[in-house]
């Protein structure tokens, strides 16, 4: 079952065409990963999920994306409601600066949340959801600056998923990480994925391979194919997969 579609799609920033007629599926509890060169598209297609380029000024999209068979781009959808339903994690760890229970708790207490006791079992839930809880319990009061650099970006996936979404968005989440760290949040993404519908953007040809249900391959713009994971690192469709997959360019 399709989480969210997208159906010719466009996208610029100002007179610059950043994205040209992509269209695809997002399939619920699965791993869709987005490869392709640097400056081909990705993190823009990543953000027009859940319209966090809207806060870029001259930013503009042609075509369809739909949550729930629901247009995103429409009025009936509140961006505030869409990025909860649609999180995101982001390159680098962004904690804010509160201690690790209010970092998680933060959206919950945007959305009017004000039980103690609702908080503090959303937040152990959240916590424990990012494999993070037994190394964070005895210290929740503790800033967030005092985990380490994996730690926080799990904290970070925590804090997107206490308000409960159904697609969670990744942008490069492990480029920032030790190889250690990289293998916790590669774990957590295959857990996590039971329960959410997961897009990922990444560099690392092997983690895609690792990580993914699915992968699309994007270069200047278009998206070149999409397929199951396995086929498209095998036996590619397009040349210029290859190409980019073996590594003759990118």
């Amino acid at each position: 079952m399709a989480r969210m579609s997208v159906s010719g799609f466009f996208a610029y920033y100002g007179d610059h065409q950043a994205l040209r007629n992509i269209s695809l599926e997002i399939p619920d509890r699965q791993v869709l990963a987005l490869i392709g060169p640097s400056g081909c598209g990705k993190t823009t297609f990543l953000r027009s999920l859940n319209r966090m380029n809207d806060f870029v000024k001259g930013f503009s999209v042609k075509g369809q994306v739909t949550l729930d068979d629901v247009d995103i781009y429409s009025s009936g959808l509140h961006p505030v409601v869409l990025r909860r339903r649609v999180g995101m994690v982001f390159q680098k760890p962004n904690p804010f600066h509160k201690s690790i229970f209010e970092n998680v708790a933060y959206g919950l207490r945007i959305q009017g949340v004000r039980s103690r006791s609702i908080l503090s079992d959303r937040v152990e839930q959240s916590l424990r959801s990012a494999a993070l809880w037994d190394e964070v319990k005895d210290r929740l009061n503790s800033s967030a600056f005092s985990l380490s650099g994996g730690q926080q970006q799990r904290l970070c996936i925590a804090r997107a998923l206490a308000v409960e979404p159904e697609v969670l968005l990744l942008d490069e989440p492990a480029s920032a990480l030790d190889p250690i760290s990289t293998a916790r949040i590669e774990e957590l993404i295959q857990d996590l994925k039971t329960q959410y519908a997961i897009v990922i953007v990444t560099h690392n040809m092997q983690q895609a391979a690792r990580v993914s249900d699915q992968t699309a391959f994007f270069l200047t713009g278009e998206m070149v194919e999409i397929g199951e994971t396995s086929k498209i690192f095998t036996n590619p469709s397009d040349e210029r997969t290859e190409d980019y997959i073996t590594g003759r360019f990118g």
